[in-house]
Order: structure tokens, then sequence, then C-alpha cells
């Protein structure tokens, strides 16, 4: 069905509870004279989200610089569950992280392309896959579990690199 057509049942339907508008009627009116080519030929693609950027593994980083930069996309995540889950996770884990266990954090923070696949994971709800199925993610799994009840209702301070 065309615009002018849903535009149509519209009035229709509220027509029947009060008095179409003096506005409503203009464009219908204005509607009927413009070209129906126009409209029809007008294209929208199916699926109008733009397409993510391919993860990209950075070589020769620095460790310092890499783990402020896993430190940082741990706390910005977009999602508030996240932030909390992985900014905590990041705090107590990230300083003792060998570099294989970085390599493989930052694959897990940056490789799915949507945060609730993640979350999901992390506590259990949905199975994680086997490219993430390893030792961090088992000790996020573990940390999101929060056994010692730790209040992690906000982010952790960050610490002075000094």
């Amino acid at each position: 069905m065309s615009s002018l057509g849903h535009f149509r049942r519209f009035l229709f339907q509220v027509a029947k509870h009060r008095p179409v508008t003096v506005s409503e009627k203009c464009i219908l009116k204005s509607w009927n004279r413009f070209p129906r080519h126009f409209s029809s030929n007008i294209y929208t693609p199916e699926d109008s989200t733009p397409p993510l950027p391919e993860y990209e593994e950075r070589k020769n980083e620095n460790i310092d610089v890499r783990r402020a930069r896993l430190l940082y996309q741990s706390r910005k995540r977009g999602m508030l569950e996240n932030g909390l889950l992985l900014s905590t996770f990041a705090d107590k884990y990230l300083n003792t992280m060998t570099e294989d266990q970085m390599d493989m954090y930052d694959k897990l923070i940056n490789k799915p392309s949507n945060d609730w696949e993640i979350y999901y994971w992390a506590i259990g709800n949905k199975t994680t896959p086997d490219e993430y199925n390893n030792d961090i993610m088992n000790l996020l799994k573990e940390h999101a579990q929060n056994k010692d009840l730790e209040n992690r209702t906000r982010q952790p301070d960050l610490k002075s690199t000094n």
C-alpha cells in the first residue's frame, strides 16, 4: 500500500472519532497532485545500518599503551551492564595479565559486534562460542558471579600511573 493509501486509511479512522482538520485535508489534496511515479522510485535499502569496522589486531603496541587502551575500552562500553562488569574486571586483573591473556581479552571485548553477547556469555545466559571460550572468558564468568558480594554499582576509580 502506498503512503497515500496509509494516510487515507488514517484519516478515515480519525474521522470516526473526531472531525478531520483543515491541515489534514490540505495534505491529502496536495498529495493527490503529487505525481505517483516520483514516490515509488525512492530507493530504500533493506538494511540501512552502517557496516561495523572489522577488528584489526594491533601489532607492536607498547604494553603500557595496550593496558591503558584496554582499561579505557573496558570502561566505555555504551551499556551500563558491561561498563560495570568489564571495568571492575579490568581493575582487578588487567595489571597481572600476560601478553597472551591480553590478546584474548582484547579480542573478547573488541571482536563481537554486540555487547549484549559478551554480557550474556559472561553471566551464562548464552553458550560462549569456541572462539571466545578461553581462560580469560572463564575468569570473566567467575568475576560475573561476584561470589564475594562486592559492591559493583559504580566503576572503580582510575589509578595514577606515576
